[in-house]
């Protein structure tokens, strides 16, 4: 168990803002343009896709944050 404050969590959740600021962005810029004219029930089903998967690689990178490993 962790006792002492470390710098990996403070550096983790900015640096997980940052990057969710940047997916999102990203999203929001280009897939309207490639999916925009597709009928709303398939453009809803990518959009929760497309929000979802940011969560994959959530468990290591909260793991790297408490532990300092990946694995």
């Amino acid at each position: 168990m962790r006792t002492e404050p470390t710098w990996r969590i403070p550096v983790g959740v900015l640096g997980l803002l940052a990057a969710l600021l940047v997916y999102g962005l990203v999203i929001a810029r280009y897939a309207p343009g490639i999916i925009g004219d597709w009928p709303t029930l398939v453009q809803t089903l990518i959009y929760i896709v497309l929000g979802l998967i940011w969560l994959l690689p959530l468990k290591r990178f909260l793991m790297w944050m408490e532990t300092g490993r990946w694995g």
